[in-house]
């Protein structure tokens, strides 16, 4: 067995879906339930030759897994057992789902199969809105499957978007207090991304900035209001109920994907699969494997993944001499213009670093930039 440093995860990526969303990057794919069969097969083969690391979290995500009909999600949790040849007793285990396919009978196979948290995807209460973006659910159907999960026994996880087109402040404002009131434990709240390869690229859709950085003002109220823990940019939680396995990402810890398009990192070297669907299964059932990049950073690259990924926590992250001395004018000059903060060795994010992140996080990322 590879040893791993400590908590390790498992990401099992699910990539089919009955219609991609207009805001979608994700590797997903709607109308290829027919392969269903022969990605399961895929992922039993990789999981059987993927490194042997001391899994504690599982999160298995899309895509749709909720997608998967109840046979096939039988399917998967017998493949994934038959391929690790064990199945461990998951400190936290989550499970991607849309409201309009997560059935009673699939909530059942998910329970017995040790799954201890559910997300599910919402994104806004107001249903006109939900059809303008591509989702197939109602506000009332959320409703429905929020309760039966939480009547399952399941933590749950609910993703909110805001910048939507046709989104006011006061819309995102009803959604988020619609979705506080069923005080879910953990909440995660995105800023819309227009991503190259989605359909509002290609509709040209184009956030207003500064009506999105009053959203997120909103945000951060109303969230710490009702009592919830901003740990990460984009997520909140109540006291004790952090996503263990998505921390894992942001502390630089290891994790094994399984699936098209999945991503691990492991002793140093991160990869990541064929983000095709026939070519993935192709390269995993011939023996030929899936991986399509790998690399192994080092020097000023990995020391600079290494503080972006932790400045995205708020609490902010302590600084070692490599980094203080690597990032010593990048570090002068986001002090200068307010964007990070010292508190004795730690650094962390201003509120006006929150929200110019992606200004700050690019200082760490190859080709560096000179500092003025």
């Amino acid at each position: 067995m590879v040893q791993s440093q400590g908590m390790a995860g498992l990401y099992v990526h699910i990539p089919f879906c009955s219609i991609k969303c207009y805001y979608c990057d994700f590797t997903a794919f709607a109308g290829q339930g027919r392969q269903t069969a022969r990605y399961l097969e895929s992922l039993e083969v990789e999981a059987r030759n993927a490194p042997r690391l001391e899994f504690k979290t599982l999160y298995i995500g899309g895509g749709t897994p909720s997608e998967l009909q109840a046979p096939d999600l039988r399917g998967l949790f017998s493949r994934l057992k038959n391929g690790l040849g064990n199945w461990p007793v998951w400190e936290e285990a989550t499970f991607e789902a849309n409201p309009e396919s997560l059935s009673v009978e699939k909530i059942r196979i998910l329970r017995d199969n040790g799954i201890t948290r559910v997300s599910l995807g919402l994104q806004t209460t107001d249903n006109d809105i939900l059809q303008r973006i591509g989702r197939k659910h109602t506000f009332e159907q959320f409703l429905e499957v929020f309760s039966n999960a939480r009547g399952a026994g399941f933590d749950v996880n609910v993703d909110l978007i805001f910048g939507l087109p046709g989104q006011s402040v006061l819309s995102l404002e009803t959604s988020l207090q619609a979705v506080l009131d069923l005080e879910p434990e953990h909440l995660s709240v995105y800023g819309l991304q227009v991503e190259d390869r989605t359909l509002f690229n290609k509709r040209g859709v184009d956030p207003d900035e500064d009506e999105g950085r009053e959203m997120f003002e909103l945000v951060l109220e109303k969230t710490a209001r009702a009592g919830y823990r901003h740990y990460e940019i984009s997520n909140f939680s109540k006291p004790g109920k952090q996503s263990k396995h998505n921390l894992l990402y942001w502390t630089g810890k290891e994790y094994v994907g399984l699936g098209c398009g999945a991503a691990s990192f492991v002793g140093g070297e991160r990869w990541s699969n064929e983000d095709r669907l026939k070519p993935y299964c192709d390269g995993i059932l011939s023996g030929a494997g899936a991986k399509a990049e790998a690399e192994r950073l080092a020097g000023k690259e990995a020391c600079g993944e290494r503080l972006l990924l932790g400045l995205r926590l708020p609490a902010g992250m302590a600084l070692d001499r490599e980094a203080e001395e690597t990032f010593a004018g990048e570090w002068r000059e986001l002090e200068t213009q307010g964007l990070v903060e010292r508190r004795g060795p730690s650094v962390r994010l201003t509120r006006e670093g929150l929200f110019l992140s992606n200004r700050v996080f690019q200082k760490f990322v190859a080709p560096f930039e000179v500092p003025a």
